[in-house]
């Protein structure tokens, strides 16, 4: 995959560019004197000890992208007869952070933490997130302990959480992981991560669920300078999510069962969406399964082939109107997530999202018998909300990002001719793929179809608005 480094226009700074961002955005800068005050003091203090469990024998390890220290979540596999106990451990946040404090307001202005380029701007002062909070390696951490029993065939058969402490092993990065598994070095741990994803990869497969493997459109820094290329999931990355995704659907059960709790939602596509993605298939050559339908589909896509990489770019625009359900009562209808396809919770990144704090909140209480604890409850109408306008400003923030080192990127080469793919078209604008360097733009698509190869010129590139003008060759 194509990765591009950046001239920089002499018109542009890119730090100036990435700080016209946050500004545009509203983006947090500095923490407040208060809330630093308190996460210094709460660092110092450490969480409140309501752990009751000690599991620091536990071989845990964590999987992330390389260099990171915000590091929620931590895995320890082993074998249980037949089947498998997979034990998850998750950042204690909520141990840290007093309900109502500068901490807990300061994150309900903030939701998520937001990435850029140059830097990060995180939902919770780095002295925790990055800190007293985070399931570094060779640290003792209280954590909360999912217990996951699953059978030979990786099925969920048992789910708990509670409170414990932890001391993590080693941090992985994923192309760690991934070499170390493809070398035959890796220890059981790993391996069991690979072997147990696998399963639940078919048994997602099974129940009708969707993980497209889109090549994501990434900005990286390398060299002293940033690039922008392609980047498709390594198989590790895939495995170490679906272990996330089996606690979320774990919570996400418990909250129905105790009627009580916040879910992520996802509407399925309606059956029009899925015939235009059908029509384009037949127009691309590209088969239908003769069962299994649209997941079937999907799944049988391979990024590495263009046409197909047109398709799954038409399949993830059917995954959209994602959002957060909150009750206290019954529970509300029309609450699954497609994709999951199954109900679905956010329990899993609580030092970089605000919603799974308050989550793994309710389903501590529900495991332990009771009920969750009133500044819960009565926050919960409200994150919904929050998080939707969280999440609006962190793609807002990844398009703006790209646009910017598109622009200049794509700068020093207006006059010159580019070869691209055409990923969509509608009303007379077609969204093109440009094979090198990595961009993605809309150009007139009047006599453009699905899946045409075409040249195109660099009519303009300006990096000062973030836009660029391509013009078929005709």
């Amino acid at each position: 995959m194509p990765v591009v480094p950046v001239r920089l226009d002499p018109r542009v700074d890119l730090a100036q560019g990435f700080d016209a961002i946050r500004a545009e955005l509203a983006v947090p800068d500095e923490f407040p004197t208060d809330v630093l005050a308190e996460a210094g003091e709460a660092a110092r203090r450490g969480p409140e000890p309501r752990a009751t469990l000690d599991l620091r024998e536990i071989p845990f390890f964590t999987v992330d992208p390389l260099g990171s220290r915000d590091l929620d979540q931590a895995v320890a596999l082993e074998r249980d007869g037949s089947g498998y106990l997979v034990r998850y451990a998750i950042a204690d946040v909520s141990a840290f952070v007093r309900p109502g404090g500068p901490i807990d307001l300061e994150a309900r202005r903030r939701v998520v933490t937001i990435y850029l380029p140059d830097r990060r701007t995180p939902l919770h002062p780095p002295e925790l997130s990055e800190g007293a909070a985070s399931l570094l390696p060779g640290e003792d951490r209280q954590a909360l302990v999912w217990h996951l029993r699953l059978d030979g065939a990786g099925a969920l058969v048992d789910a708990r959480v509670e409170r414990a402490l932890v001391r993590s092993r080693r941090a992985w990065s994923y192309a760690e992981a991934q070499a170390s598994l493809e070398a035959g070095t890796a220890e059981e741990p790993l391996v069991l991560l690979a072997e147990v994803g696998r399963l639940r990869e078919q048994e997602e497969a099974d129940r009708g669920g969707i993980s497209l493997n889109v090549p994501e459109q990434i900005v990286v820094e390398a060299a002293g300078t940033f690039q922008v290329g392609y980047r498709a999931p390594l198989p590790v990355e895939g495995w170490n999510a679906q272990i996330s995704l089996l606690t979320g659907m774990a919570a996400a059960a418990i909250m129905r069962e105790g009627a009580v709790g916040i879910l992520r939602t996802l509407p399925a596509p309606d059956q029009g969406a899925i015939d235009m993605v059908r029509r384009r298939a037949r127009a691309l050559s590209v088969p239908w399964p003769e069962s299994g339908g649209y997941q079937a589909f999907v799944r049988a896509l391979d990024a590495r082939v263009p046409d197909h990489a047109v398709l799954l770019v038409q399949s993830a625009r059917l995954l959209r109107g994602a959002g957060y359900v909150a009750f206290d009562g019954e529970v509300p209808p029309d609450s699954d997530h497609a994709a999951v396809a199954a109900p679905y919770a956010h329990v899993t990144a609580p030092l970089r999202r605000l919603v799974d704090r308050f989550g793994n909140e309710v389903v501590l209480a529900l495991c332990a018998g009771g009920r969750p604890p009133a500044w819960v409850t009565d926050a919960l109408p409200e994150v919904p909300a929050l998080m939707q306008l969280g999440r609006q400003r962190e793609g807002a923030a990844d398009r703006m990002s790209v646009d910017l080192l598109e622009a200049v990127t794509l700068s020093a080469r207006v006059g010159s001719t580019v070869h691209a793919l055409v990923t969509n078209v509608s009303k007379g604008k077609a969204q093109v793929q440009v094979v090198h360097p990595a961009v993605v733009a809309t150009v007139d698509g009047a006599d453009l179809a699905l899946g045409d190869e075409v040249r195109l010129r660099v009519a303009s590139a300006d990096p000062l608005t973030r836009r660029v003008v391509l013009e078929p060759v005709r």
